[in-house]
């Protein structure tokens, strides 16, 4: 498995970042697939979308990046986590734009060549699913 390590700065915003970071490596690297492995840090505010929730939620840090887990396709992320306020009070869903980091985000990406992840419409669901095929 290839590996790459990330840090975001200051102001970078999560989703972006890493959305950018896919298509260099995509285009460095030959793949089409990759995920999310590990991601620690700081974010200034995050906005989260809850379960069933037409949009998301903004929280005011700052907040520690506890967890993030996903997937990276030349269609976009598809990006769970959960960020701690200074109380320790956990909140998680789905990562929209709008989590700015605050003093750093540390993620590690997994390169997973031989495979195309996509996001197709599923007829059951409504929502673009993911889709993975063998290259």
């Amino acid at each position: 498995m290839n590996v790459q390590v990330l840090r975001l700065e200051p102001g970078e915003d999560l989703r972006a970042a890493l959305e950018m970071a896919f298509t260099d490596l995509s285009a460095a690297h030959g793949i089409a697939a990759a995920c999310i492995v590990s991601a620690v840090g700081s974010l200034s505010q995050a906005r989260l979308r809850y379960a069933d929730k037409p949009g998301g939620t903004d929280i005011n840090g700052p907040l520690e990046l506890l967890m993030l887990s996903g997937t990276l396709s030349a269609d976009g992320a598809h990006l769970h986590g959960s960020v701690a306020d200074a109380n320790g009070e956990v909140k998680g869903g789905h990562i929209m734009p709008g989590c700015i980091v605050r003093t750093t985000a540390e993620v590690v990406i997994a390169l997973l060549p031989g495979w195309e992840f996509r996001r197709e419409l599923d007829a059951a669901t409504g929502f673009n699913e993911l889709s993975a095929r063998p290259q």
